[in-house]
């Protein structure tokens, strides 16, 4: 079925050395669509058109005009990941793997990556939602690239109690990561990529320079996570 366009918006992104380009459409409802087809046909969700659109159901009528999501066009840069581009999007990394026909979290500088979101808004041409704007918006905030370890508690011998005093026998499931006080100070609020929102309120004698040790509840979760390159945001 052929779709009509009834309006599109170009917008050039004064972003160049993001090398990120958008396009916003308005679709007019065609006798016989359905969110489906349309969200197929964009290469969008059909919960993130009821979202765009304030649908409470699945019924649309012939005439009926639709926003469809911003698409846009971003450049990987080096250290990237698709689990900090997915939360500066404010989409996920089963969005960013279908839109791109990707078959694994691999993504390599230059490659270029199609991403549908809402109108721009932020330095770097996307639209930010409220989590990542907390983490992105502001200029001051400083973002390290790290090696990040974990730890947990429950160990034989283990106190649970951290340099700053948190007792994580209390919350094994507390934020908490433990950071060389030279890079990171103590107490500082940071965001790290793939574990959220944490204090800086441990140390460790291996924890030297850009690393990070974060708590997790059981040596299980400690051994998948490994060791693995992220981005940590001082948040304050």
């Amino acid at each position: 079925m052929k779709k009509t366009i009834v309006s599109l918006a170009l917008f050039l992104i004064i972003a160049s050395s993001f090398g990120t380009t958008a396009s916003a459409k308005q679709y007019q409802v065609e006798l016989g669509d359905s969110l489906w087809e349309i969200a197929n046909t964009f290469g969008t969700s059909v919960n993130r058109l009821k979202n765009k659109n304030d649908l409470r159901s699945d019924l649309i009528f012939p005439e009926q005009l639709l926003e469809i999501d911003v698409e846009q066009t971003y450049i990987v840069e080096k250290g990237d990941t698709l689990s900090y581009i997915a939360l500066e999007y404010d989409v996920t990394v089963d969005e960013l793997l279908e839109w791109n026909d990707l078959d694994s979290d691999l993504i390599l500088p230059e490659q270029k990556l199609t991403v549908f979101t809402d109108p721009v808004d932020s330095d770097r041409g996307q639209a930010v939602s409220a989590e990542a704007q907390a983490v992105t918006s502001e200029q001051t905030q400083e973002t390290l690239t790290v090696t990040a370890t974990a730890y947990t508690a429950d160990c034989e011998g283990c106190s649970g109690i951290t340099k700053t005093g948190i007792n994580l026998n209390n919350d094994r499931d507390a934020k908490v990561i433990a950071v060389d006080p030279e890079v990171i100070p103590l107490g500082t609020k940071v965001y790290v990529e793939g574990y959220g929102e944490a204090i800086a309120g441990d140390v460790g004698s291996a924890i030297v320079g850009n690393r990070i040790d974060i708590n997790v509840p059981t040596k299980e979760q400690a051994y998948e996570w490994g060791v693995r390159k992220v981005k940590v945001t001082i948040l304050g």
